[in-house]
């Protein structure tokens, strides 16, 4: 793989990374945070504008979590930060108004996350996202998160090289996004036929698993970084995207789902961890792909940076105070966390003191 000027650059140690994080980081994450939220206040519809500024706010450590890729090439976070922070917001904005929606229209929701897809095609034009809801009138809300990546996009030197696999997992994850809000009974039967045309590729996942895996973020995250990199080739994008899906981005939202799982009962959400017979299976596949996970991460360049990934996702996760609350969740917690490596436990610790931060 080409991308050793990069791969130099990448932090290699967690004191190093954190030290990064925090001066750099949260500081430009949080700010391009508020001035997104600025413009939401100013969104005329209240559905609209309640489910923009709820997005950022119980969902602010997405961006913050994306923002490690940004801190993996200090030279080009300019670029990064508001990409990743843009990006993330649509994905957040648009879970919030699909789960909460007033509409169970595949149609709309599809029409929504184009909005996504065009976010990543520098050329694509601005569409009217809303055509097919009531809430129609957000004040150029969610066209200038899509402008934001746009821009962004067209500064980064190698995009050309990373877009085909961009426009891939983004295009997976709008798939997701349709088939699981939709009416209620329909939503595991059209997962399910749409797994049936990707199993082939993961045979090994069920599901459940191969459909976490399109919900991450992170594999767009990791190409843009590369394409940040004037040396990235379409082979070296190539090699990130099978890399990082579907293990990498499987952990991410099977650890998401995880401690989620007493609101989705509680909101009669769908979550992926409720497919498995018992708390065990759950326990063996969530670390099985933890394994496939570090395997991936080791066949990349800088492996140590992509194995804090993976750690830091546990570490952040499972340190979430929602874990405390949930005896299984708790218990298969424990399990997951035992004999943690050192770089977990620093994670953990960090994870816990920026929660505090924030409260």
């Amino acid at each position: 793989m080409q991308l050793s000027a990069l791969a130099r650059q990448m932090p290699q140690s967690p004191i190093q990374l954190m030290y990064r994080v925090y001066k750099y980081v949260l500081p430009e994450v949080r700010a391009e945070l508020a001035r997104l939220r600025a413009i939401a206040m100013q969104i005329p519809d209240e559905e609209l504008r309640t489910q923009a500024l709820a997005s950022m706010t119980s969902k602010q450590f997405h961006c913050e979590g994306g923002g490690i890729y940004a801190a993996a090439n200090l030279s080009r976070r300019d670029i990064l930060v508001p990409l990743i922070v843009a990006l993330q917001t649509i994905s957040d904005y648009l879970d919030n108004l699909c789960d909460r929606s007033t509409s169970l229209d595949a149609d709309d929701f599809r029409l929504l996350h184009q909005s996504m897809l065009d976010a990543v095609d520098p050329d694509a034009p601005l569409r009217d996202y809303y055509a097919l809801r009531a809430e129609r009138e957000d004040g150029g809300y969610l066209h200038e998160l899509v402008r934001t990546c746009q821009a962004s996009i067209r500064q980064l030197p190698s995009y050309a090289a990373v877009q085909p696999y961009v426009t891939e997992l983004v295009g997976l994850y709008c798939d997701l996004q349709v088939h699981k809000h939709i009416v209620k009974h329909e939503r595991v039967p059209a997962l399910m036929t749409w797994w049936e045309g990707h199993r082939s590729r993961v045979p090994h996942l069920k599901w459940n698993e191969f459909a976490a895996a399109t919900g991450s973020t992170l594999g767009m995250f990791m190409l843009f970084l590369a394409a940040s990199d004037e040396a990235c080739g379409t082979h070296d994008a190539l090699r990130i995207r099978n890399h990082y899906f579907p293990h990498i981005c499987g952990l991410h939202i099977m650890l998401d789902y995880l401690i989620d799982q007493e609101e989705d009962r509680v909101g009669g959400d769908l979550n992926f961890c409720f497919y498995y017979t018992d708390q065990n299976e759950l326990f063996e596949r969530i670390g099985g792909i933890v394994e496939q996970a570090r395997e991936d991460a080791d066949r990349l360049p800088a492996p140590r940076f992509h194995r804090m990934v993976i750690e830091g996702l546990i570490a952040l996760y499972l340190s979430d105070p929602k874990v405390r609350n949930q005896q299984d969740v708790k218990r298969v917690s424990k399990r997951l966390m035992r004999k943690s490596p050192l770089t977990r436990l620093f994670f953990w610790g960090n994870s816990v003191v920026i929660r505090l931060r924030q409260a």
